[in-house]
């Protein structure tokens, strides 16, 4: 697990750049806003529906780390998915995936 990524998920959301939880993202991504869209490993169902939904919108998929790995990161209960709605946090997250 990049524990690198999972702090830039944390700054991200007290910076109010991040939606997480199923409602939002789904009502974020059919307003195609959104840089970057992380979902957890352990997540299945969320990671058919979301990549598919991503691959439609040409946004970038990062799969990584548990639902509670991700849930701890943005202080939260355990989350199958974070969606990043800023340019600037979705290429710093890119960049230390690599």
């Amino acid at each position: 697990m990049n524990t690198r990524i999972l702090s830039l998920i944390g700054i991200a959301r007290r910076a109010g750049k991040i939606g997480s939880g199923d409602a939002q993202i789904e009502a974020m991504l059919k307003k195609r806003k959104g840089f970057l869209l992380i979902i957890a490993e352990d997540a299945l169902g969320a990671q058919k529906k979301y990549i598919q939904w991503a691959g439609d919108l040409k946004l970038p998929v990062v799969v990584i780390g548990t639902k509670l790995e991700i849930g701890n990161s943005i202080g939260l209960s355990p989350r199958s998915a974070v969606l990043i709605l800023d340019q600037g946090f979705a290429k710093a997250i890119l960049l230390a995936r690599s």
